[in-house]
C-alpha cells in the first residue's frame, strides 16, 4: 500500500520514501507526492532522486492493476518503457540501478501540477456556474475540459466573467470527508454521471470551495489550490455540442 501524502497536502513538492515493489507497472514506493492518473485529473511527472545524486525520470503516474483489472492501493511511478525493463532486469551495465528497499527522493515537476490544481479547481467554480450534471471531464496541465449533460446553449463570455468573479472572490478551498452514510443522505453531491466516488473505507473525501457562502462542495480525490484567488486568469477558450444531449466546455489560461 502507497501512502498517498498528496490527498491532504497537495502543495507537498516532495518526499523521502522506500522502493517497495519494481513491477512491469512501475516503480512502487511506500509513500508518495506523485497523483496517479484518475477522476480524470492526468498523473504526475517529476524525478526519483536516488542516493548517489543520480535521477530517474517519471513520465507518468498510475494506480496498480490487480490480475481481474481492479485497482489496487498501490502507485506505480512510469519512468521510461526502456528505463523500466533494465531495473526489472538489474542489468549490471545499467548506469542507473535501483532496488526493493532503497531510499529515495520523489520529487514531482511542480510547475506542471500547479497548473492543473488551477485549472481542477476552475472546474469545480464551473460546476457552480453550471448547475448540471457532469459526463465526462479531462484536467491536464495544458487545459480542461468539462461535459455537461444538458442542452441548452452557453456562451463563452458569460462564463469567463463568471468564473473571473469566483477568483477575484479569494474563496478558501478546504479538504473534508464525508461518510458513506452521509453521501446516501444526500446523493446530489455528485455531480459526476461516469465517476462515482470510491467507498469501502468509511471516509469519502471531500473538496468544498467557500466558507461563509458555499459554492461548491463534492467527493473528489484531486489536487486543488487552497484558494480560488490562486486560479488565475482562466477563461472558457471553447464550447462544442458534442452530442444532442452533451455541451463540452473547455478552459484555458488567459493569453
Amino acid at each position: 500500500m502507497t501512502q498517498d501524502l498528496f490527498r491532504t497536502d497537495a502543495y507537498l513538492l516532495e518526499t523521502t520514501a522506500t522502493v517497495t515493489a519494481i513491477t512491469p507497472q512501475g516503480i512502487v514506493l511506500d509513500r508518495t507526492v506523485f497523483y496517479p492518473l484518475g477522476g480524470g485529473q492526468a498523473g504526475d511527472t517529476g524525478v526519483l532522486v536516488l542516493a548517489n545524486g543520480s535521477e530517474i525520470g517519471i513520465v507518468d503516474t498510475r494506480k496498480g492493476k490487480a490480475e481481474d483489472g481492479s485497482f489496487t492501493h498501490e502507485i506505480c511511478h512510469q519512468p521510461l518503457p526502456a528505463l523500466l525493463e533494465q531495473l526489472l532486469n538489474q542489468d549490471p551495465s545499467a548506469e542507473l540501478k535501483l532496488a526493493v528497499g532503497d531510499t529515495i527522493t520523489a520529487r514531482i515537476d511542480w510547475a506542471r501540477r500547479l497548473r492543473m490544481m488551477r485549472f481542477h479547481t476552475a472546474s469545480h467554480l464551473l460546476c457552480h456556474i453550471v448547475p448540471k450534471l457532469v459526463n465526462g471531464c479531462s484536467i491536464t496541465p495544458d487545459y480542461a475540459r468539462i461535459d455537461f449533460n444538458m442542452t441548452e446553449a452557453l456562451d463563452k463570455e458569460i462564463l469567463s466573467a463568471a468564473i473571473a468573479e469566483l477568483v477575484a472572490a479569494a474563496h478558501p478551498v478546504t479538504v473534508g470527508a464525508i461518510t458513506d452514510a452521509e453521501l446516501d443522505a444526500n446523493p446530489a453531491l455528485v455531480k459526476s454521471m461516469s465517476v462515482q466516488p470510491p467507498r469501502g473505507s468509511g471516509q469519502i473525501r471531500t473538496i468544498q470551495i467557500g466558507s461563509e457562502s458555499l459554492i461548491d462542495l463534492q467527493p473528489c480525490g484531486g489536487t486543488h489550490v487552497a484558494n480560488t484567488s490562486e486560479i488565475g486568469e482562466v477563461i472558457v477558450t471553447k464550447i462544442e455540442k458534442k452530442s444532442a444531449m452533451t455541451r463540452r466546455v473547455v478552459l484555458g489560461f488567459a493569453p
